[in-house]
């Protein structure tokens, strides 16, 4: 699976860019945010991608955040929603706008978009609510790692990650998952530096458990 490319732009089209790695061209679709975000002075530039395989076609879509990404492929796993409509949604409506508005149930902003009626919205909004919360409260982790030192940072949100991953071994929803590690973090860190995974897992087990 192409994961990420890393090229220059060569040209872009209604809707795509075509990056030029090593001297192939990837016809790469994107939203308008990330096309707009990009040099056009040929410096290299790093994307995401997302690859969709078809019987007769391959479709690689790019993305400059890894935010960006990941509402995408929520966005994809909606019946009905495909990815035109989900390039659409992230072209109209930055990342965190779209989570939150999908996350608060707010049909009205999403229905906004062309190609998303009322009743795609309402099945996003269902589908999809917990896990975009579940996003905040992961840019939370990060938000509270990044207030110390860069070495504390990424300790920080690995722990949280293995946190994460052990309560879902234990059966937890990733959602609840990664609610109770944050909130962990975010009591053990207030007042010193993060704790070790036994501390963290024990606290935000403790949550869970109530």
């Amino acid at each position: 699976m192409i994961a990420q490319l890393t090229g220059t732009v060569a040209r872009m089209g209604g809707g795509f860019i075509i990056l030029n790695v090593g001297g192939i061209g990837y016809k790469v679709s994107t939203p308008i945010s990330t096309m707009e975000s990009l040099p056009k002075d040929g410096t290299a530039v790093t994307l995401l991608t997302h690859l969709i395989v078809r019987e007769d076609d391959l479709s690689l879509y790019g993305f400059a955040d890894e935010l960006d990404l990941r509402v995408f492929e929520l966005v994809l796993t909606v019946s009905g929603v495909g990815p035109k409509v989900a390039l659409a949604l992230l072209s109209n409506l930055s990342a965190e706008d779209l989570a939150r508005a999908i996350g608060s149930e707010d049909v009205r902003t999403l229905t906004k978009t062309p190609g998303v009626g009322a009743k795609t919205a309402q099945r996003m909004t269902l589908e999809l609510r917990d896990k975009m919360s579940a996003l905040g409260f992961e840019r939370r982790v990060d938000a509270i790692a990044s207030t110390g030192k860069t070495r504390q940072k990424d300790a920080s949100a690995a722990l949280a990650d293995d946190v994460v991953s052990a309560l879902e071994n234990l059966g937890y929803s990733r959602t609840d998952a990664n609610r109770a590690a944050a909130a962990a973090l975010e009591e053990k860190t207030a007042s010193g530096p993060p704790p070790d995974f036994t501390i963290l897992f024990r606290a935000a087990l403790n949550r869970l458990t109530k």
